[in-house]
């Protein structure tokens, strides 16, 4: 006599997915996978139409925005809307811009899932930070320049006390370099706290929707930092870049050999 064997019933599972700095080419075939086989999507605000073309067109499509400085869906939301959806059945995949666990809040959002019992699986993106340097044809790290990149939030949480600017400022004057996300509404903060252990002289760049068409930025000191912002009314999203690394640039950039491109300069993407 045979016996016939039950699979156990599968766990509700959430994708956390990466899709990159916006350029839809940077997706991963892994993320592509996961967006061709969602049946909902929930997507933030930086994830742009370009990307979501992968998606069937009987995919559900959330829009959950999350971006600083404006009215955004509560966390909280988001995190039950992922639940009932999983537990409904659907092919969920929580679609965000840059990394999911680089200032994406994925990690809070796999800590609540897991707690009720719904398995996540993550899939990276190309974070925002690397995609900025990358736009500049620069490198993050670099033997003769940078020995090390630190990754840090410019826009810290309503209750905390934020970063302490001359701390970073000190760890950078080591030879890192300084990859600062979510901070041209802080720039003056930022400027004056890493002022405190770096040269004015030193090098930094904004870059705003890299890899995106109209991908703009400009490269200056630390001294000038927010007066070139507001000089060429640069704006979120954009990563700020602050050290020797930006050096290299000399190399690279279109400009006359006796001007220091670590000075002035900016440029708009063709």
């Amino acid at each position: 006599m045979s016996h016939l064997a039950t699979e156990a019933p599968r766990a509700p599972t959430v994708w956390l997915v990466g899709a990159g700095p916006g350029d839809p080419e940077l997706l991963t075939v892994k993320a592509l996978r996961a967006i061709r086989r969602a049946t909902v999507l929930l997507v933030d605000d930086l994830v742009g139409d370009a990307v979501l073309r992968y998606a069937r067109r009987s995919t559900r499509v959330v829009r959950v925005g999350k971006r600083g400085g404006c009215q955004s869906t509560p966390q909280a939301f988001i995190q039950q809307l992922m639940l009932r959806e999983a537990q409904a059945g659907e092919r969920v995949v929580r679609l965000k811009g840059g990394d999911p666990f680089v200032f994406g809040r994925g990690g809070e959002e796999a800590e609540f899932l897991r707690a009720q019992g719904v398995q996540v699986e993550v899939v990276n993106g190309i974070t925002s930070g690397l995609a900025a340097a990358t736009a500049l044809q620069v490198p993050l790290t670099h033997r003769k320049h940078a020995h090390g990149v630190i990754l840090v939030t410019g826009h810290p949480r309503s209750d905390d006390t934020g970063l302490h600017w001359p701390t970073l400022a000190a760890a950078a004057a080591q030879g890192l370099t300084l990859v600062i996300y979510m901070s041209v509404a802080t720039a003056a903060e930022v400027q004056s706290g890493l002022l405190h252990s770096l040269p004015a002289s030193t090098p930094v760049a904004v870059v705003q929707h890299a890899s995106l068409p109209q991908q703009r930025h400009a490269i200056g000191t630390l001294g000038g930092l927010v007066s070139m912002i507001e000089q060429h009314g640069l704006g979120s999203p954009a990563i700020i870049l602050v050290g020797d690394v930006l050096r290299c640039l000399q190399q690279v950039a279109d400009i006359e050999p006796a001007m220091d491109p670590c000075i002035e300069h900016s440029a708009r993407r063709a």
